[in-house]
């Protein structure tokens, strides 16, 4: 039997503000400001709104989408006239900014309606990884040391200590934007070209830190319980690239990267290892505040100690991505993983219909 509740699915239509998203500059002109022409970052999980909307449908009485916007009285105005039992936010950006979306989720809350996913101080805070990096640290989960660099100041190797390599990111932006082969650098004069090309071309402030060079896992967490593990694999990466997540390798296909990042789900850990990524990953889930669903990603050093590179609440759950790919592996379906997903805003809507009543 279909559950009553009203379902309301936002999103945010992909739009582009940089003027490179992969991290480089290419010489290949491309009208989605990509080097191969096909950047699924932009196309991809819009086009499955609809087939996300038929699996919901197929357990909930009343499901619509919603394509949100900057323009907050609309989103309220049809909000409130539709009055959905919950809200499946896939907001990750409103155009294109990805600070603004935690601040959907605030509306969202402010509103009075439970929504799926993380609460915006927990999307506000994983979004900036120098704050990530603190609050993992207060609660001693490891995390490789950083320096962050103010875009609004000339860059300074002045009470700069980190060992090289480094890598550089922008602070607080995801989907590894802004991330290439030429985001791990070796010495200082590497560093100065990089950081300078972010700079420029992104304005964003610079986190740097000591680049782990060994195995890469994601640990795909659904409501506090720990998915398989999976491992990034970059064995045909050629050996003078080094072995990262980059833009390409995750939104470009037919790059270099993009064909040989491959993920391998469940990873092939020992039982030690096995047990300490996942306490990692817990520890971090839960010094982030995070709740229903989220994916954190570990380095394993040359000790085989786990230390956390990124929290990212409210992860990509397309058909392809590795946190289906996880579940998939754990036995769920992707319609499963979707209405379980659904089922933890049902609850607390349930939760605070009692207290009203009581």
């Amino acid at each position: 039997m279909k559950s009553d509740s009203k379902v309301l699915i936002c999103y945010n239509a992909p739009l582009s503000i940089f003027p490179y998203y992969n991290g480089k500059i290419t010489d290949v002109p491309s009208d989605n400001n990509s080097s191969y022409g096909n950047d699924l970052s932009e196309s991809g999980f819009s086009k499955e709104i609809g087939t996300i909307k038929k699996l919901l449908s197929s357990y909930f009485l009343d499901v619509k989408t919603y394509t949100v916007n900057s323009n907050v009285e609309q989103i309220i105005n049809k909000i409130n006239n539709y009055s959905p039992d919950i809200i499946f936010n896939f907001v990750e950006s409103v155009e294109g900014i990805s600070n603004y979306e935690y601040c959907m989720a605030a509306l969202f809350e402010l509103l009075g309606y439970q929504f799926t996913g993380n609460l915006p101080t927990c999307l506000g805070n994983c979004l900036d990884k120098g704050r990530t990096k603190k609050i993992l640290q207060s609660n001693n989960v490891n995390t490789p040391a950083y320096f962050v660099a103010p875009c609004v100041r000339k860059f300074s190797i002045k009470n700069f200590t980190l060992k090289f390599p480094v890598i550089l990111k922008l602070l607080t932006e995801d989907a590894s934007i802004g991330i290439s082969e030429f985001s791990v650098v070796n010495n200082f004069k590497e560093l100065k070209t990089q950081i300078d090309f972010l700079f420029s071309n992104y304005h964003r402030d610079v986190i740097i830190e000591e680049y782990i060079d060994g195995r890469e896992l994601n640990a795909a967490i659904l409501g506090g319980k720990i998915l398989p593990i999976s491992e990034i694999l970059f064995d045909g990466l050629p050996d003078n690239l080094p072995k990262i997540v980059t833009y390409d390798g995750k939104w470009m296909a037919e790059s270099i990267y993009y064909e040989n990042t491959k993920p391998s789900c469940p990873a092939d850990l020992d039982k030690a290892t096995k047990k300490a990524t996942e306490e990692t990953a817990l520890a971090a889930f839960n010094a982030m505040g995070c709740r229903d669903y989220a994916r954190v990603d570990i380095r394993l050093n040359r000790e085989e100690i786990p230390y956390v590179i990124e929290v990212n609440p409210n992860p990509d759950i397309s058909m392809d991505s590795g946190f289906a790919r996880a579940a998939a592996a754990a036995g769920l379906s992707y319609a499963q993983l979707l209405t379980a997903i659904a089922d933890f805003a049902i609850a607390r809507k349930k939760y605070d219909s009692q207290i009203k009543a009581s």
